[in-house]
């Protein structure tokens, strides 16, 4: 996995690009971001990298080295995380871990290891983690894999160099889930509603998502303020548990977006297996209530993201998004 198959994260490829080019790579980095964002693929572009003698600032990807951190069984490379009947990454794992890197490497130029989520360490285990890192020996590359790095004790944060993974766009999540075999118009489903996560992405029922775009359209078309009962109806059928109901309000998010570019007069959208439809609403609609819509539908998730009651907050939202498709 060199540089070149990391998508979405341009700005950190250049920055390790820049430090092996240099010889400045770190010995500690903590790895900031989402789940599922690329973080650990990430991680091991930069191990083979560092592993691989045969380019200046990237991976070969085709010696033994490469295909054996491709393959994930490189013997110099440690990956820790906690025991499938435990919460933390314990002491015992950490001092395992560091009688490990003090061995020679077995064929590459140094070791590395990878932590995730290395805010499961405990204070215990952090602490005697910090050694380590500000000395690793022969010169091992450790990387920490976290959501959020202000879990960790500033006296491991201090020790690390940060680098923040931003999520990754719906369009790199499409992109992604196309070259794993998803078709097109799956992929185009799938990727707003991901939250820029991969993993997230990949964990969505496809045919559940597909009949509950098919329900939000019709309830988006259908809804009118002469037959008020479709509304409430609309409203009802689509509300659910909080995790449901912010699910439904990303779709709708995502089809005000592509609405919005088609009333500006772009043919590019997310959604293009559902073009017809959303060409209609945009065109009765107009891009001032488009817009307006996609700032109610933003208002709504807000709400509901602080515990609103899910059904009332859609009422409302529905009798405002009858009143925008109103001719």
């Amino acid at each position: 996995m060199p540089f070149a198959d990391i998508v979405g994260h341009e700005r950190v490829v250049e920055i390790f690009r820049r430090a092996i080019r240099t010889g400045k790579a770190s010995h500690a980095y903590v790895f900031e971001g989402p789940s599922g964002c690329g973080r650990r693929k990430t991680a091991l572009a930069l191990i083979q990298a560092l592993f691989c003698g045969a380019v200046d600032d990237d991976a070969c990807g085709v010696c033994p080295s490469c295909r054996k951190v491709a393959a994930g069984n490189h013997a110099d490379i440690h990956l820790i995380e906690p025991l499938p009947d435990k919460r933390d990454i314990s002491i015992a794992q950490l001092r395992d871990l560091q009688r490990d890197l003090a061995l020679r490497p077995y064929e590459a130029p140094r070791k590395a290891c990878i932590l995730e989520p290395a805010d499961r360490m405990n204070v215990s285990s952090a602490n005697s983690f910090l050694k380590t890192l500000e000395e690793p020996p022969g010169n091992a590359i450790i990387i920490l894999l976290t959501e959020n790095a202000d879990m960790l004790l500033p006296t491991i944060r201090s020790r690390c160099q940060l680098i923040r993974f931003a999520p990754l766009s719906p369009e790199h999540v499409r992109l992604l889930l196309e070259q794993q075999g998803m078709d097109a118009a799956s992929a185009s489903l799938l990727a707003p509603l991901a939250e820029g996560s991969m993993q997230r992405a990949q964990g969505f029922d496809n045919d559940a998502l597909t009949a509950r775009r098919e329900l939000v359209l019709k309830h988006l078309c259908g809804i009118s303020l002469e037959r008020i009962a479709t509304v409430f109806d609309a409203s009802e059928e689509l509300s659910g548990n909080r995790e449901g109901t912010l699910e439904m309000l990303d779709m709708l998010l995502s089809f005000a977006r592509d609405m919005i570019y088609l009333a500006a007069g772009q043919q590019e959208i997310t959604n293009s297996a559902v073009r017809p439809a959303l060409q209609n609403l945009a065109g009765r609609m107009g891009l001032k209530k488009t817009m307006q819509l996609a700032d109610d539908i933003l208002a709504t998730r807000r709400s509901v993201q602080r515990n609103a009651n899910a059904k009332l907050a859609l009422d409302h939202l529905m009798m405002k998004m009858a009143g925008a498709t109103a001719a």
